[in-house]
């Protein structure tokens, strides 16, 4: 069965693939149509079906698999496909894992990682504010996304996205030796585990009630703060400096931080976040487009649109 990842323009297609996103619409012309993002656990790409029958239309959903029959066609500089026709068949009929997209990394290997990162906490208060905290969650914090779309959007997201983290603020206090390795820590390891509230499920990725009204990062730290008070440690500055990385990791009012970093750790956590996430962004945009060419814009990147270059350290190699 051909995969997503080796798809060519000017081909013709005939696969099943998952329905991660669905939009239905009508053209100028009064015709309805369906904009989909269908995926294997190749790679995901972007389809249209035009003029689709109402019967159709009413049927199709997202977390369906379904039968697809496309031409692979080039718009600006990406692969899309033009579906002729789609097919809804028996679910129980396929591989779930042929469709889900999972982190390279290991699960077991995740968790050992994440969990010796945990074990190097010093402070007491914060190692035990951590560990209680990933524990509430167990093997969730393992199989979760870490977003909806833009970045480490795949099974074992959040912990791969957070194990990036970790791995660069190491980087960083060999630089800054006097940041406190403890509480910067801390604050990556919790600052988004409670995705895993805020979405339904780790494999069609849709949003909570509670993570509509509430959001990760309000959940986070009123989780926190429990867990804090449990252990009878919530009136600590350790456990009100840790709520405040989370409540600020995003950065900006804007960006849905109820405040700013005011403290080094949190605005460090913030530059390292971004970091991780902008990184894989450009790594996501640029896969399936030849090198030398620039991708389509990229909204989550300020619209920008991505160059490939041919000078690659694949090709010094």
């Amino acid at each position: 069965m051909i995969k997503i990842k080796d798809f060519e323009e000017r081909q013709k297609i005939e696969a099943p693939l998952l329905i991660v996103g669905l939009t239905k619409g009508v053209s100028n012309n009064g015709q309805p149509y369906l904009s989909l993002t269908l995926q294997d656990n190749s790679s995901s790409i972007e389809g249209k079906l035009w003029d689709v029958s109402e019967e159709l239309s009413a049927k199709v959903q997202q977390g369906h698999i379904v039968e697809v029959v496309a031409d692979v066609i080039k718009y600006r500089n990406n692969l899309q496909l033009k579906i002729q026709s789609l097919d809804i068949k028996n679910q129980k009929g396929y591989q779930l894992s042929d469709f889900i997209m999972t982190s390279s990394i290991p699960k077991e290997q995740l968790s050992k990682e994440i969990f010796e990162y945990v074990d190097s906490i010093g402070d007491d208060i914060l190692k035990s504010v951590v560990t209680k905290t990933i524990e509430s969650v167990k093997s969730q914090y393992f199989v979760y996304p870490a977003a909806t779309r833009n970045h480490h959007e795949f099974v074992g997201g959040l912990a791969t996205h957070t194990l990036e983290m970790c791995k660069l603020a190491d980087k960083v206090l060999e630089v800054f030796p006097h940041i406190n390795r403890d509480l910067l820590m801390s604050g990556i390891l919790l600052h988004d585990v409670s995705k895993i509230e805020e979405y339904v499920s780790p494999v069609v990725v849709e949003y909570s009630t509670p993570g509509k009204l509430l959001g990760h990062i309000s959940m986070a730290q009123a989780k926190v703060y429990e867990i804090a008070t449990h252990l009878g440690v919530a009136e600590s500055e350790q456990v009100m400096l840790l709520r405040h990385l989370i409540l600020s990791h995003h950065g900006e009012y804007e960006f849905g931080s109820p405040v700013l970093p005011l403290v080094v750790e949190a605005e460090v956590l913030n530059i390292i976040d971004n970091l991780s996430a902008r990184v894989y962004m450009f790594e996501k945009n640029t896969e399936s487009i030849d090198e030398g060419a620039f991708s389509t814009r990229v909204f989550s990147l300020e619209g920008r649109t991505i160059y490939k270059p041919q000078f690659t350290k694949k090709n010094q190699d």
